[in-house]
């Protein structure tokens, strides 16, 4: 990879954007608070000189990641919203008005990649800089904090023995199918019909016929599988492409509803962790778990969120205090004095114990301390809208990488979210003291 390229120019036969769109749009001003000149410089780490096809200019994938967790698109509809909004192709650094994609629509997914939870985190960092230099958030709104976990589900259907084992056993076909393996039985046909009567059983709460379908299915499943291996036994290349799903295949046979230890509950996303957060709704989510922080106090631009990071492996909340608090001081170049968390927190390993404050304490509670702690609760309904407005609610980006990339782009999105309103309010009060100062004038 080389230098990302840089075509924009002005376009003799085309007005500019600046002279056809409203240079008083939120939009627009946020353009030109942003400090594109950084992410330059942060990005750069991941276009090396090389061989290839230069980049995209980093303005545009910036943009591009900004806009899509900031309105919840999708790739094609983020596609698809950027050709004809002139405002989007403004903040992505476009000279004059596009009638077609620059680029094509697996270049967002292929940034990501690329790019990681590192220097995505470029854009959670230049929103908090945004926010102290408009005003929206002061140096002493860092210092004191509060620090809670949610989950962040993946893409994945609700997972049951029956469901995965019918899954496998018709992945094993259609794959066996492809590579011309000749199979002595397939069971597909039965096997639907065995997952559909289980169901129906189920439903009923007929659990002996429920359970003598599920045996079906994995003795089929089984059967499957032992065939497989005979047929490629002594085959290299074929081995090595059956390696994966027989393994995944034999894990979800084998695996009981109650058995201890790690389990596989999605064949095509095998790092999805059962979580259960004791909500009534939903005992059990599946996904991963993700830290978020916010100021403790009341900014002026709102409750921004100073830190996202998701955290594999389903750790005990009180053991990845240290981690987040320590991430948090390096993205915000401020230091904490006081961390807010809830009761899951008990028991923490934080070294500076004295500075944690957990809700329900009683001892060493002032009456700031004690104000601070009623606004711990505001942490939630910011959880709330970043999972339900900027895509943290169901996560479609594969594997660890893509749910470490999708923590850092929703609380990225949820941030210059506050910013359009922060930026929108802000003009209004000007505007409204501005068609005020004539009247005092004549007053006067």
């Amino acid at each position: 990879m080389s230098k990302p390229r840089d075509e924009r120019h002005r376009d003799l036969f085309q007005p500019p954007l600046d002279q056809i769109i409203d240079m008083k749009h939120p939009l627009v001003r946020l353009c030109q608070e942003i400090d594109w000149g950084f992410f330059d410089k942060r990005f750069s780490a991941a276009c090396q000189a090389g061989p290839g096809h230069p980049p995209l200019p980093t303005q545009l994938v910036a943009g591009l990641l900004i806009l899509k967790h900031m309105h919840d698109l999708s790739d094609e509809a983020l596609c698809a919203r950027w050709v004809e909004n002139p405002y989007y192709q403004y903040f992505c650094g476009e000279e004059s008005f596009q009638h077609g994609l620059r680029f094509d629509r697996s270049s967002l997914t292929r940034w990501r990649q690329r790019l990681g939870e590192e220097q995505l985190s470029a854009l959670l960092q230049e929103s908090l800089s945004v926010a102290h230099k408009t005003g929206a958030l002061a140096a002493k709104d860092l210092e004191r904090v509060a620090v809670d976990t949610t989950v962040q589900p993946k893409n994945v259907a609700f997972p049951t023995d029956v469901r995965l084992m019918h899954k496998a056993l018709v992945t094993l076909v259609r794959l066996a199918k492809k590579h011309d393996v000749p199979l002595r039985q397939s069971y597909v046909r039965v096997a639907k019909r065995a997952a559909i009567m289980a169901g129906r059983y189920a439903h009923a709460k007929q659990f002996k016929r429920f359970n003598r379908e599920v045996r079906f299915l994995r003795t089929r499943l089984g059967r499957v599988i032992r065939d497989i291996r005979r047929k490629t036994a002594g085959e290299a290349e074929l081995e090595a492409v059956f390696a994966v799903p027989l393994s995944r295949a034999d894990q979800v046979r084998q695996q009981r509803q109650r058995q201890r230890g790690w389990k596989l509950y999605s064949l095509h996303a095998p790092e999805v962790e059962c979580i259960g957060k004791g909500k009534a709704r939903a005992p059990y989510e599946f996904g991963c778990k993700v830290s978020v922080a916010t100021p403790v106090t009341r900014p002026k631009g709102g409750q921004f969120v100073l830190h996202a990071g998701a955290l594999h492996g389903n750790p005990y909340d009180g053991h990845t205090l240290g981690p987040v608090v320590a991430a948090m001081e390096q993205l915000t170049g401020v230091e904490v004095h006081r961390i807010h968390v809830d009761k899951g927190y008990r028991g923490h390993s934080y070294e500076n114990k004295f500075r944690v404050w957990i809700s329900g304490q009683v001892r060493r509670v002032t009456k700031t301390i004690r104000r601070e702690m009623k606004r711990r609760a505001a942490i939630e309904p910011v959880i709330g809208h970043i999972k339900a407005v900027h895509r943290m609610d169901r996560n479609y980006l594969k594997g660890r990488d893509g749910d470490r990339a999708n923590a850092v782009l929703a609380a990225a999105g949820f941030n210059f979210r506050l910013l359009i309103r922060w930026l929108e309010a802000l003009w209004r009060a000007l505007f409204e003291a501005f068609l005020k100062a004539p009247f005092i004038l004549q007053t006067a």
